[in-house]
Parts: C-alpha cells; sequence; structure tokens
C-alpha cells in the first residue's frame, strides 16, 4: 500500500522534523522504500540529514521552476529539501489558480515510486501546511507530554475537517503519539491520559521519550539509528515503526 503522510502541529518544538527522520529512517530500515518532503521554510529535516548545498528544493519545484528535486540518502530513503526562500511562497502562490492542489499533483508523479511520501509540515496553518493535508492519506500528529500540549488543537482539527470537505475527501487523522515523555514526572503520565481521552482510538502505544541522543544525531546529520541504535530514542521509533507498518 503507497501512503502518503503529513506530519504536522501548528505548534513548534513538539518534534515534527525529529519525528518525520526517524520514522521516516525506521521505515526504511524496513525495507520499504521511503520519500521524505521537507515542507519547512527553516528546512531542519534537509539540515538533520547533513545538506547545506541545496541546487533544487521544494520552493522551485512549488513555484513551477522544476519538478520535484529528489536526493538519495539511503538505499532506501530519499529527501526533497527545503531552503529559506520558501518563507515567500504563500505570497508568491496567492493569485496561482488551485493553488492549494500545487504539492497534490507534484507528489502524484513520483509517489508511484515509494510506498511511504512523509511531509515535515511548517509550525503554521497556512497554505503550506493545506497544501500537505490536501496532498496526504493520513495526518500524524506529535504532541509534547507538556501543560499546553492541548491547547489550541481545535483550530488544527478545525483545518483539518476543512480540508477533507473541501479539497480532500480521503484525510484522516491516522494517529497521535507522544514526544518528551519523562515517566517521573506526574504532569507527564496526566497529560498523556488527557491526550488519550481526547484523542480516542487514535493514540499509538508508543511513547517517544526524552532522549539526550534525539537532540545529538542532527548535529551528526544522521538519524537516531545511524547515530545510536541502542539509545531510548531509537528503541522509542523502532516501536513507533513497527505500529504504523502493522
Amino acid at each position: 500500500m503507497k501512503k502518503v503522510i503529513a506530519i504536522s502541529n501548528h505548534k513548534g518544538g513538539v518534534g515534527k522534523t525529529t519525528s518525520t527522520l526517524n520514522i521516516g529512517a525506521g521505515i526504511a530500515l524496513k525495507g520499504r522504500k521511503v520519500l521524505l518532503i521537507d515542507l519547512d521554510p527553516q528546512s531542519n529535516l534537509t539540515q538533520c540529514l547533513g545538506i547545506t548545498d541545496v541546487e533544487k528544493s521544494i520552493y522551485g519545484a512549488l513555484r513551477g521552476d522544476h519538478d520535484l528535486p529528489i536526493i538519495k540518502i539511503s538505499e532506501n530513503l530519499d529527501i526533497v529539501p527545503s531552503t529559506l526562500d520558501l518563507a515567500s511562497i504563500e505570497v508568491e502562490l496567492a493569485s496561482k489558480f488551485a493553488r492549494e492542489l500545487i504539492l497534490k499533483k507534484l507528489v502524484d508523479k513520483v509517489k508511484d515510486r515509494y510506498e511511504y511520501v512523509l511531509i515535515d509540515c511548517p509550525p503554521s496553518l497556512g497554505l503550506i501546511t493545506v497544501n500537505a493535508l490536501t496532498a496526504a492519506d493520513e495526518i500524524f500528529i506529535p504532541l509534547q507530554a507538556q501543560f499546553l500540549a492541548l491547547h489550541g488543537l481545535d483550530k488544527l482539527t478545525d483545518i483539518i475537517a476543512m480540508v477533507k470537505e473541501n479539497l480532500n475527501s480521503g484525510l484522516s487523522i491516522g494517529g497521535v503519539f507522544i514526544t518528551q515523555y519523562d515517566n517521573r514526572k506526574i504532569l507527564n503520565r496526566d497529560i498523556a491520559e488527557s491526550v488519550n481521552k481526547h484523542f480516542k482510538g487514535k493514540i499509538f502505544k508508543t511513547l517517544i521519550r526524552d532522549n539526550v541522543a534525539l537532540a545529538e544525531a542532527p548535529v551528526r546529520g544522521k538519524d537516531i539509528f545511524s547515530y545510536d541504535a541502542k539509545s531510548n530514542g531509537a528503541k522509542d521509533y523502532e516501536s513507533l515503526v513497527s505500529e504504523i507498518l502493522n
């Protein structure tokens, strides 16, 4: 089954990029072909893989200058890189016809080559994110195990509902998972319980623990499995990947 998944939350710092990278790398290690798309102007996903010199990016593809520029990372893992130029794309596309469908048309050209396409969304609910949701089959929502985790999520669910009604009737919430979890903290456990109630039936069992290796790996331009396969971060993302595949 070919699947396009948008990893999105309009709050910053919840682990979207870390999760996109390590879910993608974990699925690739299982022998599945994976394409990562860096749809964030901060281009953190691109940088996390040690890619610094980018001639063509998602920005040019969205402008119509070229097709998706795909860079091979490993045998089963590719990426479409991003650059800071992407920050201006919403203004540039403001008057373009069917602007919400641009990414979908680009992805449709290449998705038959992959089993999974993972889109790292920016921390906003603007045109870029709407493009991602229009192109996706499912949305995964990472949530921090913190007090404000659920604050403002109604806006995200509203956007999902609007996209489903007007642009992509097949879109669904594929799953929600907790990041930066510390079982020693009562607040973390309480938040995890609240999230389970809020998204009943949509919660992945795996909790992504707060782990220093997850922060260190991008500095080396590596995913968590390449950096430290024995770390808690690697164990947690391997568990999450198993849930996703099953």
